[in-house]
This record gives C-alpha cells, sequence and structure tokens, in this order.
C-alpha cells in the first residue's frame, strides 16, 4: 500500500486538523520514482513537539478504516447497534487516496501490479469508491462490497500499536474487537459454522497480545527472521507455555432465550440438562444455573478446529470437570513446532489469529448496552468502561511463557524483561507475523522506553522484518520524538508537525535538507525547535558563568571552574572560546 492524498472536508474538522486540512504523502515525481526504483521497506517519520498532532493524523486513517469496514462488514454480519444506515461516524465527509498492490490471483499476466483506489464522502452521503486502473470505475461502497472488490480495494490489514495511553487510536480498533467477538456470538447462538479466525480488518496490537506475538514468532520463525529478537534482546528458544481455557459461563435468563428461540426452558423440559434445540446450552445439575459452553463453535470437527489444533501441539492436556476448564501444556522442541507448523499452515499468522479469535471472547462480560454504547461512542477513555476480569473468569489466558536468553542461566517469563525490551519485542513482533500482507500500519511512538543505541537502530531493525521485496507492500506511520529515526530518513518521508497556539490548527511540512545522516543536534534544531545540545540545569549553569564573565571576575579562574564543572559540549566549547578572545585581546 501507499498513501497517496488525505482531505478532511468534515466541516467540523477532525480532532485538531480542522476542515480543508490536506496532506500529499507522495508527489507524481516521487512516486514514479519509488516505483521505478524501490528501495525497500521506509515508514512514514512523523515528528514534532508534544501536542502537535502527531496522533491525529494517524488517528484519521484509523478512524476512515473503520468507516468502510462497518460498512464491508454490513454485507455479512453487523452487531444491530450499528445497523443503522444513517449512523455517521466522525469525519464526516473525507477523500482519501492511495495505491494498493491487486493480489497475484487477482491479476491478469498483462494488468498492472497497482490499483488506483479513490476513496471520499461527503456529509450525509454514502462512501464511493473510484478504482482508476478499470476505466475510472465509480461506485458506493455498498456495490464494491457486494461484488467481491473489497480484497482487491482495501489493505488486508490495518493494525495499530500505542506504547502509551492513546485512546483515540485505539477507539475505532476496540469497536471492532467488540464487532468481532458479536460475530462469534451470533454465529454459536444460531448455530452458524465459524471460521475461526476475525473476520474484521482492524486489529489493535496493545499488550494483551503481547505473549501471542511473541509465541507465534518463536514458533515459527527461523533463526536469520528472529536476528532482531536475539541481537537486541537476546531471545534464544523458546522453553515452554500453557494455555488455560475456561469452556463455559454462566448465563443470565435473557442471555439464554438467544440461544432458545427467546424461549425460556425449564429444568424439566430438558433431557439430561440439554436444550433440545441448541445444546450450547445446558442446565448446570448442582447450581440450577443456565450455563453456555462458549468455546463449542471452536471445537467439534477433529480436523479443523482451533481447539483440536491446539490439543494435536500440546504435550499434554487435560480437562477439569468440576471448573470446566482445559489446561494445554507444552514443552517445547523441534517437534512442538513441527506440530504447530502442520496444524497452522505453516504461518505464523494463522495461529496468531487462532489466538486474536480466543482472547477475544474475554469481553465476554460486556453487556448489550455496553456494547451499544461503545459502537456510538467518541469517548476518550473508552476502555475504563470495559470491566477487567480476574484471571480464572477469562476464557483464554496464558501462563509459563518461558524462554532462554543469553547470559540468564535460568529460563526466564516475559513480565521479567524490561519496559524497553517488552516494547521492542511487541513492535518487531507484530511486523514480522505481517509482513506477507499488504497493510497498513500505525504506531504511535514505539520506541519511547528504548536506549539510544535502539533507537539509532530502529528503522534498520523495521527495514529487516519488512524488507519490502516480493508481491507484498506495507505501509507505516510512525509518531516519535527520536532525532534517529529522521537521520535514518530521506526527507520526503519525514512529516514535520506544528501546531499554531492561536487556532490549535496543525500544519504538515517536510524538511528543508537533506536528513538521511543528518547530526542528531541538526535534526534536533530543526524539529524540535531545542536548539542547545545540553540539558536545561546545565545550561542555567553555564549562563550563570557567562554572566560572572561578562561581570568581570578573573578569566583564569573562570575557565579553571569551567572545565571543573561542566563536560564536554559546544556550548562549553564557545564559552572558553569567549572568555580567551577577550584575553588576547587585552579585555
Amino acid at each position: 500500500m501507499k498513501l497517496l492524498r488525505l482531505k478532511i472536508t468534515d466541516p467540523a474538522g477532525f480532532r485538531s486538523l480542522p476542515c480543508g486540512f490536506e496532506h500529499h504523502f507522495r508527489t507524481e515525481w516521487t512516486l514514479q520514482e519509488e516505483l521505478a526504483k524501490p528501495e525497500g521497506f521506509a515508514p512514514f517519520v512523523c515528528a514534532g513537539p508534544n501536542g502537535s498532532g502527531k496522533s491525529n493524523l494517524l488517528e484519521a486513517l484509523a478512524a476512515i478504516f473503520f468507516q468502510l469496514e462497518v460498512k464491508r462488514v454490513r454485507s455479512s454480519f453487523l452487531p444491530e447497534a450499528l445497523q443503522n444506515e444513517d449512523l455517521d461516524f466522525s469525519p464526516v465527509a473525507f477523500e482519501l487516496d492511495y495505491l494498493i498492490r491487486i493480489p497475484e490471483e487477482y491479476r491478469h499476466p498483462d494488468s498492472p501490479k497497482w490499483a488506483k483506489v479513490g476513496v471520499w464522502k461527503n456529509p450525509g452521503e454514502s462512501v464511493h469508491f473510484q478504482w482508476e486502473n478499470q476505466g475510472d470505475f465509480d461506485t458506493d461502497s455498498y456495490e464494491i462490497f457486494k461484488g467481491g472488490h473489497a480484497e482487491i480495494l482495501l489493505p488486508q490489514y490495518v493494525l495499530g500499536y500505542s506504547s502509551g495511553e492513546n485512546e483515540i487510536l485505539s477507539l475505532p480498533f476496540f469497536k471492532m474487537r467488540v464487532v468481532q467477538y458479536d460475530e462469534y456470538w451470533n454465529a454459536l447462538s444460531k448455530q452458524l459454522p465459524y471460521p475461526g479466525r476475525p473476520d474484521t480488518r482492524l486489529a489493535y496490537l496493545d499488550n494483551g497480545f503481547s505473549q501471542a506475538i511473541l509465541l507465534c514468532n518463536l514458533l515459527f520463525q527461523n533463526e536469520a527472521t528472529l536476528q532482531p529478537f536475539s541481537e537486541d534482546v537476546g531471545i534464544e528458544a523458546l522453553k515452554e507455555f500453557r494455555i488455560i481455557l475456561r469452556r463455559s459461563i454462566p448465563l443470565t435468563r435473557q442471555q439464554a432465550a438467544a440461544f432458545t428461540s427467546g424461549e425460556y426452558v425449564l429444568p424439566s423440559e430438558t433431557q439430561n440438562g440439554r436444550f433440545a434445540d441448541n445444546d450450547a446450552i445446558y442446565l448446570d445439575p448442582e447450581t440450577g444455573d443456565y450455563r453456555l459452553k462458549l468455546l463449542q463453535g471452536l471445537e467439534g470437527d477433529e480436523r479443523t478446529s482451533i481447539i483440536e489444533k491446539l490439543k494435536r501441539c500440546a504435550t499434554l492436556h487435560y480437562q477439569d470437570e468440576a471448573s470446566d476448564t482445559l489446561t494445554l501444556d507444552y514443552w517445547v522442541n523441534d517437534e512442538t513446532k513441527d506440530a504447530f507448523r502442520a496444524n497452522f499452515d505453516n504461518d505464523p499468522l494463522m495461529l496468531f489469529q487462532a489466538f486474536q479469535v480466543l482472547l477475544t471472547l474475554n469481553l465476554y462480560s460486556v453487556s448489550d448496552a455496553l456494547k451499544a454504547d461503545l459502537y456510538q461512542s467518541t469517548s476518550h477513555y473508552v476502555s475504563e468502561t470495559v470491566p477487567t476480569l480476574a484471571s480464572d473468569e477469562r476464557i483464554m489466558r496464558f501462563k509459563f511463557v518461558r524462554f532462554s536468553k543469553q547470559g540468564v542461566q535460568q529460563p526466564m517469563m516475559l513480565k521479567e524483561l524490561s519496559d524497553g525490551e517488552h516494547q521492542l519485542l511487541h513492535s518487531l513482533g507484530l511486523c514480522l507475523l505481517f509482513r506477507d500482507t499488504n497493510s497498513l500500519f500505525l504506531l504511535d511512538e514505539p520506541e519511547t522506553h528504548f536506549n539510544p543505541d535502539w533507537r539509532a537502530n530502529f528503522i534498520s531493525r523495521l527495514r529487516q522484518c519488512l524488507p519490502g521485496t516480493g508481491n507484498v507492500e506495507q505501509e507505516m506511520l510512525v509518531t516519535t520524538h527520536t532525532p534517529f529515526l529522521i537521520s535514518d530518513s530521506m526527507a520526503e518521508k519525514v512529516l514535520v508537525f506544528n501546531k499554531d497556539k492561536a487556532s490549535g490548527n496543525v500544519s504538515i511540512s517536510q524538511p528543508d535538507y537533506n536528513t538521511l545522516g543528518a547530526s542528531i543536534n541538526k535534526i534536533t534544531m530543526n524539529t524540535f525547535g531545542k536548539r542547545e545540545t545540553i540539558g536545561g540545569h546545565a545550561q542555567a549553569t553555564l549562563e550563570e558563568l557567562r554572566r560572572r564573565f561578562e561581570d568581570g571576575e578573573d578569566k583564569e579562574r573562570l575557565i579553571a571552574e569551567i572545565n571543573q564543572k561542566l563536560g564536554d559540549s559546544v556550548e562549553k566549547v564557545l564559552l572558553i572560546k569567549t572568555i580567551l578572545d577577550s584575553m588576547e585581546a587585552g579585555g
């Protein structure tokens, strides 16, 4: 995917992006050069002071693709709260142009490799698509998705990640996570087949997915692919892990009605505590409570079901009848990895999507009323309204994920790593999982806990994980306060954000100098407005010494004090030179 242009035409604007805000990601000249001489993967680096609106651009893209996903999913399944065609999500009007690489299975030998797609929406109207490669094919979103063109015209996935508390970025992704749960619940209640993977294309890979990301990579990727893991963090090999699955949950009578055609069935009307019309729901003979076999839609078929696949890969598994809990233990060796490859089509992404489905089932405690509010919410604190389950109440959880690490005698767990190590494994791991897809990555400050060396190498690590070869192409936007990311990027891939203090409007410019290889000092001065190369306290100390020089204190004594108090810096050298020059001039 290659972003070309975004324009906000919503009269109310979007966040700090005003109505009329427009940004061209690529000029026609840079686009043609990029297509003619591809130089591998390179993200857009969004930089600027705190609060300058960097995240707003990512949020706008996430919000737009959320709207498109709602339109697409409506053709197959969508919760009742989102079925209303009159619902208008922010931004209510926009224009978005991009190139998308056409999958080989949809291309003729002489057809173009790229589709140029225009998506726009006017207030009160439906979303429209324009596919210029097909004779300016122009139609609304309903016809696009009804005709099955979504596989061609949309990115395979839109992936979000934030190392901080950017609730606004996560909001559209979180809504889609709840849609994913409702899709499964609908299939289970109506006894419909379920594919065992998320249908929605938006995925917010927050810390709840860290263990799943690490496991999938360590089980499937070869040593060369995992080099960023081993070289920086020192990860060597996965040793063991456990998956605990809670198979059934209690139901209210209202929930039970959804599984019994709206009729409450008394215990005396069941056979062996089971309902005749839906054996996913039953009565607990000890408590008399309704219970639902929530995992039933993922069990059953011994060849294709997620649960059976995980059982076949396990070293051992057992079921606690009292708690109706399934425990799967894995002692990892080459045979374990072979079993996962055989059961999940030698594809780490397929295993990860299975984990996605199971982890999403932990949303079972969210009420219908709360979900209806979530679907239409614009709150900045939406996740705070979702109940946090105790570990034994979760449908799925990982335990004892242990791996060997260089320089550490005993296997250690993911939670024992530092924040920086955890963040590096998470951000690079999600890139490895989706490296063979045409996807859009929206990463909000993924390197906040990195040491300077890791920050300096982060672009190189991203290029290792996303080599930009073959028949797929990823696009990535990264927000940052790190000059190193700018120094490793061409100027046309650097977006410098500024926010007008009076109006609050955001503007984007590109550096007017060659950023690739530029010094950190130059970038810090030009992008973040900091001209000094030393800290604030040190600068105040230096200014006090300068004042004493200007007041006529003994120069030689001052030079000695400067050398004693301050370390080497450009500012220190310049002050000493000023003093020495005055001594030579007899001042």
